[in-house]
């Protein structure tokens, strides 16, 4: 990582406030629920989220943004300055501000106000964008990007640039390194460019949403329907809405137009050479994100991690702050995109936007938002969210239906399945010589490819009871015949008011069986005359 050069972010801030209660009756001069609060936070939006998840691994970040005097203003300043270096232009009026009001979880009203211009730039926003190892365009249609743009066509010429485009924003600057549109505002930015009409709804599965507009229409997603998650809703959505831009309006599941991966790979190719971009990342929801280049008929798909639940309010700003820093990095844009659309799905699952630990205090390693394979994240979102976290364990040397059956089982009882492995040498200690049969990191990819695992964990000791002690599973399951007493799991997970279950097992299936027909098969087959 070059921490020599700032990964500089452009673009416009909001101030998001989310205002949670209760709605149990209706005011008595109007069929309207009275809300009654019961809690009320305020965190920056837009390009302020983006330079906090930016800057989460720790690498210097610059936020070049239009900030005032009014109450907004300083808000957002307070919650930034201790995270990112401000290099502010002038705003003339106040700062947007999205106050979403929510009543039992379910959002009842957004109420915005504000919505000021910024001035011109100065010689220190000059400096900084001149100084920049690489750019982050997270424009939101309110101006920043505009005012900024001949240096930032200046610095495309010799650093890579991210550009996250608004519908109502510039087109991104000649030379960008990388665009990242979600598939409706493909939609509203290149309409045509796939030959299809409207009339299709557009079916979008939770994970990564990705037609729901700039604020749920929203880039960070805090008000995109129940449900859905991932790109601009896992990788989100902008935090704006879209005015006349009706397309970016409609609900994910009733956006109009072809939906189909080449529909997809014709827009982002058609953009890429109309913004004469390296590439544009169409972001495909549960499908994950669609790398064009311009005047190609060969996209890249890069499939989204199966999560399990999660929040998508900001993993639009997550997903093009990753690609951002992987380019900073040294990264093609095709593994930027990867690890882009990994790092949103973690974000989503890890409670997004609204996960408490992204607010505490200066982000450290500890605090960055999950990876959908850090078991120990994902047993604290889905705890948060009132989940059941199920857990179990072996050395899963060669999986077999036996270990599948049990797995899909164990996954049914609760909320997210993790799988605690055995090391090679735990492995090793207690199966004897030629074991493992497969190494440990072979085994996990194995194990972390099933639908039915969430995450996979390794443990070095004979037993996973240390291991359990730190992912405090809510269930712990193991398959066959056992007591429930016998387990010595069981006594661990007492200890916090966690339970043992014990599963059928299909019988007839053992990895030890198993190895020893494959022996018997070599012995066979490499007689003479047996070959």
């Amino acid at each position: 990582m070059n921490h020599r050069q700032p990964l500089v972010v452009v673009g416009d801030v909001l101030l998001d406030r989310d205002i949670d209660g209760t709605a149990e009756r209706l005011a008595p001069d109007a069929p309207a629920p009275v809300v009654d609060v019961t809690g009320d936070r305020s965190r920056p939006g837009g390009a302020g989220l983006a330079a906090v998840l930016a800057a989460a691994d720790g690498r210097e970040v610059v936020l070049v943004t239009a900030l005032g005097d009014d109450p907004a203003s300083r808000t957002v300043r307070a919650a930034l300055t201790p995270r990112v270096r401000l290099v502010e232009l002038p705003l003339h009026g106040t700062l947007p501000e999205k106050i979403r009001v929510r009543a039992d979880g379910r959002p009842l009203v957004r109420v915005d106000r504000g919505g000021g211009r910024p001035g011109e730039p100065d010689d220190a926003v000059r400096a900084v964008l001149r100084a920049a190892g690489t750019i982050l365009v997270a424009d939101y249609g309110r101006g920043t990007a505009t005012a900024v743009r001949p240096y930032l066509a200046e610095a495309a010429r010799r650093v890579p640039l991210v550009w996250d485009p608004h519908p109502r924003g510039d087109e991104p600057v000649p030379g960008a390194r990388l665009a990242t549109p979600n598939a409706a505002e493909a939609r509203a930015l290149a309409p045509g460019a796939a030959g299809s009409g409207p009339g299709r709804p557009t079916d979008v599965p939770g994970g990564l949403a990705d037609g729901t507009g700039r604020d749920g229409t929203d880039r960070h997603g805090a008000d995109a329907p129940a449900g859905t998650a991932g790109p601009r809703s896992a990788h989100g959505t902008h935090g704006e809405d879209t005015g006349p831009d009706t397309a970016r309006a409609a609900s994910p599941r009733t956006a109009t137009g072809d939906d189909s991966l080449r529909a997809h790979g014709l827009r982002g190719a058609h953009l890429a050479g109309r913004w004469r971009a390296a590439g544009v990342a169409v972001t495909l929801g549960a499908r994950g994100a669609l790398l064009t280049r311009p005047g190609s008929d060969s996209p890249m798909l890069v499939p989204a991690p199966q999560m399990s639940g999660g929040d998508p309010c900001g993993a639009g700003d997550r997903f093009a702050a990753a690609a951002a820093a992987a380019l900073a990095d040294g990264a093609l844009p095709e593994e930027a995109v990867q690890r882009a659309v990994t790092e949103a799905a973690g974000f989503v699952a890890a409670g997004g936007a609204g996960n408490p630990a992204l607010w505490r205090g200066r982000p450290a390693a500890a605090d960055r938002p999950a990876r959908p394979d850090d078991p120990f994240a994902l047993a604290a979102a889905v705890r948060a969210r009132g989940g059941t976290v199920v857990a179990t364990g072996g050395c899963f040397d060669l999986l077999h239906a036996g270990h599948v059956g049990l797995l899909e089982n164990a996954r049914r009882v609760g909320d997210c399945l993790i799988v605690c492995v055995n090391s090679d040498d735990s492995v090793h200690r207690l199966k004897g010589p030629g074991r493992p049969l497969n190494h440990q990191a072979d085994r996990v990819r194995v194990l972390a490819g099933l639908g039915c695992v969430d995450a996979v964990a390794v443990f070095d000791e004979d037993t996973p009871e240390a291991l359990l002690r730190t992912l405090r599973p809510d269930i712990w399951v193991k398959g066959g015949d056992y007591s429930v007493d016998a387990l010595p799991e069981a006594a661990v997970l007492r200890r916090w008011g966690g339970q043992a279950l014990v599963l059928p097992y299909l019988d007839g299936r053992s990895t030890t069986e198993i190895a020893r027909r494959a022996a018997r098969s070599r012995w066979w087959s490499g007689r003479p005359g047996r070959a």
